[in-house]
């Protein structure tokens, strides 16, 4: 290959922001078969490169969203086992091209997505971020992951969980999702809103089952994610070894304390409360579930204040569903009622990849990184609500070195 065969692209003026700093520098930005190749003034172009001339626009990595549920293209999830796998292909080809076209390059899917999907966007054969799947999240029976109400029969079809109860089937169950190339395992550690079955207080798995999801994950060099809400479940979960909770609604000082201790992530996902509550019915929740909302609706913004004074390392999460996923972006403007723009950003972005275990590749304008780049007409670290509004304000999105959405 020739210098000329290279595919590159290059960012004039640009001012580039150091997440981790929170700082930004003036200058431009070369990718080059779709990674960083260097960054700052005056970088020469390469022969055949495109050229861009940014005038002043604002530079940030793509996003990254750690909670997402790609396929989840209604919010009765119930319904998922009984549609065409076909069906939920084309939604969900066309959700990953929203999300990107909201700049987010890189989603964790915690629970629906499988190698599949990942594939087909590696490939370029679906536009969307590139996929961290999960699989199937695990579920015991009557837990998060259990879709039947009170008087259903045998359990359907699925594609969000599958149910495992007892050390020896939640084993096989992790090792069949890390089997399939599984960057994660997520078990379901608490009750939850769209569960039919369960309280949301309650706690679910027992100590001995989520270590043996923890003692499976961690041989196979991955880690194990819980949804959990309340402080009891949340501990638990921390206890046994989990890397990652979802959620925290519920959650109290001795939660924060054992996030800190353990090094442990914490996804707030407070953007789907606020959709479920206002348009969940219309997209599909069962009215049950939708009465569940209320109890951890409010919860959410103390949580992640509390989470965030005690120095837990947060990553971006939105676990929206159905018609609601376009509300995305709406995620930054509700934690700025607690955070400085710039947390957020990092949330969305280092902290992200960092959870990703990706550091250095991704969240990053560093050279060698991949070449995941949002443009925004104005400065978020004044503005976070320029992030919220990607259609009005993020003029260009790039994916590994290429323009993916331009205004």
């Amino acid at each position: 290959m020739t210098p000329e065969d290279r595919r590159s692209l290059l960012l004039r003026n640009g001012r580039l922001l150091d997440v981790v700093a929170g700082t930004y520098s003036e200058g431009d930005l070369l990718a080059v078969d779709g990674r960083i190749a260097e960054a700052g003034p005056g970088v020469t172009a390469p022969a055949g490169a495109e050229v861009r001339d940014l005038r002043g626009g604002f530079v940030l990595p793509g996003l990254i969203d750690a909670h997402v549920h790609v396929t989840a293209f209604t919010a009765d999830l119930g319904s998922l086992g009984t549609t065409s796998p076909f069906y939920i292909g084309a939604h969900t080809a066309r959700i990953m091209g929203g999300m990107l076209d909201r700049g987010f390059t890189t989603v964790r899917d915690v629970a629906g997505a499988d190698y599949g999907i990942a594939a087909a966007q590696a490939e370029g054969t679906i536009r969307g971020p590139r996929v961290f799947f999960g699989g199937q999240a695990l579920s015991q029976t009557g837990g998060h992951g259990d879709p039947r109400g009170p008087g259903a029969g045998p359990l359907p079809a699925w594609s969000h969980g599958r149910i495992a109860d007892g050390v020896d089937a939640v084993r096989a169950a992790a090792r069949n999702e890390l089997r399939t190339g599984a960057h994660h395992v997520k078990v379901m550690a608490s009750g939850g809103v769209a569960s039919p079955s369960d309280r949301i207080d309650s706690v679910q798995y027992s100590m001995a089952e989520l270590r043996a999801v923890v003692e499976e994950a961690t041989a196979f060099n991955r880690y194990v994610c819980a949804h959990a809400y309340t402080a009891r479940a949340v501990n638990r979960a921390l206890e046994a070894g989990i890397r990652s909770v979802e959620h925290g609604n519920l959650m109290d000082s001795s939660s924060v304390s054992l996030l800190v201790e353990r090094d442990a992530f914490l996804v707030p996902t407070l953007v789907t409360y606020w959709a479920l509550k206002n348009e969940g019915r219309e997209f599909g929740l069962p009215k049950g579930s939708w009465r569940k909302v209320d109890e951890v609706l409010d919860a959410g913004l103390s949580s992640l204040e509390l989470a965030y004074r005690g120095g837990v390392r947060l990553a971006y999460g939105t676990d929206l569903l159905g018609g609601m996923h376009r509300h995305q972006n709406e995620e930054f403007r509700i934690r700025a009622q607690v955070q400085p723009p710039i947390e957020i950003i990092r949330a969305a972005t280092c902290t992200g990849a960092e959870l990703l275990r990706a550091e250095g590749q991704l969240g990053t304008l560093a050279v060698g990184a991949h070449a995941d780049v949002i443009v925004l007409d104005g400065d978020p670290l004044e503005e976070i609500g320029l992030l919220a509004d990607p259609a009005a304000h993020m003029p260009l999105v790039i994916q590994s070195g290429a323009v993916v959405r331009q205004r």
